[in-house]
């Protein structure tokens, strides 16, 4: 038997997951790692948290498994993206890595659209927002110069990992995307960013395919995970990447819908003179020469979360959930906007607040957990609207994450998003999508869509329901109102946030 090793690194934890040649995840282990918050809007990890937690990770996975460490012929990862890590010539880190939800760099992107103006859309096809990785490094230039003088590369976490594990510097295309340093159609660093900020292009590592073969692992890493020092350790990819990846958005339309604690529809794209022009993301794909758009909705699953440990503390998820089928469509004209951290897609806007509008003394708990559910859903048809109007077609949308989980809620996604809403029999999202570059860098297979064929398989789609469509088509276009609405009255409630 033989397999291979998907790591995924997140924000609050990293997950390995060991999977068969046949596709099946035969044993899967997490640990956790602190987020420090130092200040407001700053979010922080210690990288050599990730690094011990990863090693700490695998270990217990071939503990559990019982595998022979022989049998596993390589790993590769997937990891949060635009996080910044910088490191000295001598390996060191010179401050705490400033993750994708840290949002002191609003002047910084001010600064890049001044200085770049449309040439950024040009090159790096996204817009400057807080959670990219060039605004972090304009910070730091700005706030700390001394710890930019001593920095020989700057890395993203998952890098940062594999460094640690293998002693080489690389980024894959998928990851470099997410930086706005990367000229995206032409697969390189671009010196014509670079340049307009006095960094120099050797801040950047080199660049790779997400399959490519990056390294085997460090002896003494190697007895401390309980591999052998022979396993081929891949590039690997971004979360979103991963995560289409393990859905099998290899294809063209193929679309995929991500609850987790943010929300991302994702969907495939073969062309690189694409140019949402900043309406939605345009990232590198980790399928060689391939490319994805991507609308996000930044508080997702994180909007629900909020509401139960608010509002229902006491109660587990299972709970909260219970009968909210028996809640009619539209919650009883109870309207949720899931704009709690800010929004992305289809309005880049830090500032916007969430609201409640329609409340009244009928409504119950269950009425206003459905509404955040609701609105979650119309947030992340704003972005499919998007794409549908670039003029691809999407009947049928893959769906993973926690948004998966729940039978109503997916049979809400059918319904508010018009289109098949499919759900895998094994969900692993990016730690899957992982486990398949590596699988496809050791060769056993000729494609990742071929990978995909053996590995991902369909456990139950979710038809949309005519009279529902109709009555959350009729929803949405109030839901869309909201935003324009409420955008002055939260720019005055801005100064009495605390």
């Amino acid at each position: 038997m033989k397999y291979v090793i998907g790591i995924d690194l997140g924000t609050s934890a990293v997950k390995s997951v060991l999977v068969s040649a046949e596709g099946s995840v035969v044993c899967e282990h997490s640990e956790s790692y602190p987020l420090h918050n130092p200040k407001p809007g700053w979010s922080e990890q210690n990288p050599e948290d990730w690094a011990e937690r990863t090693i700490a990770s695998l270990r217990k996975l071939m503990e559990k498994s019982a595998v022979d460490p022989s049998e596993v012929e390589g790993l590769s990862f997937s990891g949060q993206m635009h996080g910044l890590v910088l490191v000295s010539a001598e390996g060191k880190v010179l401050r705490p890595a400033i993750l994708w939800n840290d949002t002191r760099t609003t002047l910084q992107c001010r600064r890049i659209e001044k200085t770049m103006g449309s040439k950024l859309l040009d090159i790096a096809r996204n817009r400057a927002l807080e959670g990219f990785t060039l605004p972090k490094l304009l910070w730091v230039q700005e706030h700390e110069p001394e710890i930019l003088s001593q920095a020989d590369v700057f890395l993203l976490p998952k890098d940062y990992v594999r460094y640690r594990l293998t002693g080489s510097f690389a980024m894959d295309y998928s990851d470099a995307a997410g930086t706005l340093l990367l000229d995206v159609a032409g697969k390189a660093w671009s010196p014509e960013i670079a340049e307009a900020f006095d960094l120099p292009l050797s801040l950047c590592p080199k660049l790779v395919e997400s399959s490519e073969l990056t390294g085997t692992l460090l002896p003494d890493v190697a007895e401390a995970a309980g591999l052998l020092a022979s396993t081929k350790v891949f590039a690997g990819g971004a979360d979103n990447a991963c995560g289409a990846i393990g859905a099998g958005i290899l294809g063209e339309g193929k679309t995929m819908c991500s609850i987790g604690t943010s929300g991302v529809v994702l969907s495939y794209e073969s062309r690189k003179d694409i140019n949402p022009q900043g309406k939605m993301h345009f990232f590198n794909h980790g399928e060689e020469d391939a490319f994805y758009v991507m609308g996000v909705t930044l508080a997702a699953g994180h909007s629900l979360s909020w509401f139960k440990d608010t509002f229902a503390k006491d109660l587990s998820f299972d709970s909260l959930l219970a009968g909210i089928e028996k809640v009619p469509a539209g919650s009883g004209g109870l309207l949720f906007t899931p704009y709690i951290s800010g929004e992305r897609t289809p309005h880049p806007d830090a500032d916007i607040r969430g609201s409640f509008i329609g409340m009244d003394s009928g409504h119950t708990l269950k009425h206003f957990a459905r509404s955040v559910m609701e609105g979650i859903t119309f947030s992340l048809l704003e972005s499919i609207d998007i794409i549908r109007q670039s003029g691809k077609e999407i009947t049928e949308v893959t769906a993973i994450g926690g948004g998966a989980q729940n039978e109503t809620w997916l049979q809400m996604q059918a319904d508010i998003l018009g289109a098949n809403i499919v759900k895998l029999e094994s969900e692993q999202g990016p730690a899957m999508g992982a486990a398949m570059l590596a699988a496809y860098g050791c060769g056993w297979f000729t494609s990742l869509a071929e990978c995909a064929e053996r590995f991902i398989r369909p456990a139950k789609t979710y038809v949309p329901d005519k009279d529902q469509v109709e009555t959350y088509s009729g929803l949405f276009s109030i839901y869309q109102d909201v935003y324009g609405q409420t955008q002055g009255l939260n720019e005055r409630l801005a100064a009495y946030r605390k």
